[in-house]
């Protein structure tokens, strides 16, 4: 079992190659749920070539997000939201490390509640009622029980089950893709206006690059700090990258077959034939018991990030309960899942803002840090207001120009319900911190013991 957490990682103990970023990443974003991403695209009103620009574009602006952070956890030895100490200080940084621990147990308790849905489902299909609240408890405990497995052993488990079922997950996505091909209809009617074209890619990018990015360095952290940075981007980009393109091109296409397919467990599957429901939901599953892998590990991570002092296996524990209850108020409330959403939708808020600070901040070093004062309690500007200042800018520039179903931003609403949302936030961070920041802490190469 890993004992680190977020301390850096000393040189004697850093292995692997930067091309194992690129089936770490496959595996995790090779799931259902991609699919699913595209076929929401669609019924948002866009034809299925609409839908294919806008999922080319959103994905293109923000899955190297992904390779840049994975970049600077190669170079630090530490986590990506550890890292971000430099630009918020070391104790201003927490309430940063607290929204990615709520970012990763909110995508977390989605595929939990996916996986209990997609095995009540399965047992229907054997004949066997799902009725029952006891059955419900009993699936969510199994399931919890194999999802702990892999996070709670750590990083080089995750990192070599990920690579085998990567394997697994191309041979079904590509049976799936044969099946759906003749029946699709790529000319199918659709047309939409440019406001509603922005909300398809800022939905494209806070599901996919932007989401993941906070986790790059969590798992390139063990690579020698000698590594290509180009290979590291690369595979760390590719990996997230091409899984996305592709599956959620595959949704899109899947959503001219049928009208409610963001339904992942009673509507997609009537794309399918009969004898492929099983077969699909079992993928179904497994997929995203391998994405919960990856978010379960660098939740725990982040929690420690947040300045919660407890071990790693600990912490990975605690995101699990916290997990299992918020699935059980899921599968009894009608209501939850549409709330789990809303919260999800609303992540973009923070999550922009942090990303342009996190360049900025990187861009001002040249690539440079202290990494040991990231730990250091007595080091100078433990709150580092320039940063946190930037952050609150960026979210209210980001709040301003979303349009969520739940929070409809004044500058989206006077320009049509247009969402540049992730722009706003991304770039006005940038801009007030690197404005503010005019005296960085002192840097220096890392040095690794």
């Amino acid at each position: 079992m890993e004992q680190r957490g977020i301390e850096l990682v000393p040189a004697a103990e850093r292995y692997g190659r930067p091309r194992d970023l690129l089936f770490l990443w496959a595996g995790t974003t090779t799931t259902v749920f991609t699919v699913v991403y595209g076929t929401i695209v669609v019924a948002m009103g866009l034809s299925f070539w609409q839908a294919v620009a806008a999922i080319v574009i959103g994905n293109l602006l923000a899955f190297p997000l992904v390779g840049f952070s994975s970049i600077q956890g190669m170079q630090q030895g530490t986590s990506t939201m550890a890292i971000s100490r430099a630009a918020y200080g070391n104790k201003g940084a927490r309430v940063l490390g607290f929204f990615g621990w709520l970012n990763m147990v909110g995508f977390e308790a989605g595929g939990m509640v996916m996986i209990t849905l997609a095995g009540l489902t399965l047992l229907e299909q054997a004949g066997v009622s799902s009725d029952g609240l006891g059955l419900k408890v009993a699936i969510v405990l199994v399931a919890a029980v194999i999802q702990l497995i892999l996070p709670l052993i750590g990083h080089s488990a995750v990192m070599k089950a990920q690579k085998y079922l990567t394997w697994v997950f191309l041979v079904m996505f590509v049976i799936m893709a044969i099946l759906v091909a003749p029946k699709a209809n790529l000319s199918a009617a659709g047309s939409t206006d440019f406001s509603t074209f922005t909300l398809a890619v800022m939905l494209v990018m806070s599901g996919g690059g932007l989401s993941w990015a906070p986790l790059g360095g969590d798992y390139s952290r063990y690579l020698p700090v000698d590594s290509s940075r180009k290979a590291v981007f690369g595979y760390a980009f590719l990996g997230g990258f091409v899984p996305y393109l592709l599956l959620m091109v595959l949704g899109a296409a899947v959503a001219t077959v049928v009208t409610n397919a963001s339904d992942p467990i009673s509507g997609l599957p009537g794309a399918l034939p009969s004898w492929f429901v099983v077969p699909y939901l079992l993928l179904t599953v497994v997929t995203l018991f391998a994405a919960n892998t990856t978010d379960l590990y660098s939740s725990g991570l982040n929690l420690q990030a947040a300045g919660i002092n407890v071990k790693r296996w600990l912490a990975v524990v605690l995101d699990l309960i916290l997990c299992v209850i918020i699935t059980f108020v899921a599968i009894t409330s009608d209501s939850f899942n549409t709330m789990l959403n809303a919260f999800l939708g609303l992540l973009v808020i923070w999550l922009a803002p942090w990303a342009g600070v996190y360049v900025t901040d990187w861009l001002r070093r040249r690539g440079r840090y202290d990494a040991a004062a990231l730990f250091d309690d007595h080091a100078p500007d433990q709150v580092r207001w320039p940063g946190l200042i930037a952050q609150a800018a960026g979210m209210v520039a980001a709040a301003l120009w979303l349009n969520s179903s739940v929070f409809v931003g004044w500058i989206s609403g006077a320009t049509g319900g247009s969402d540049f949302s992730i722009f706003a936030g991304f770039v006005v961070a940038g801009i007030v911190y690197a404005a503010l920041d005019r005296r960085p802490v002192p840097v220096k190469e890392l040095a690794h013991a």
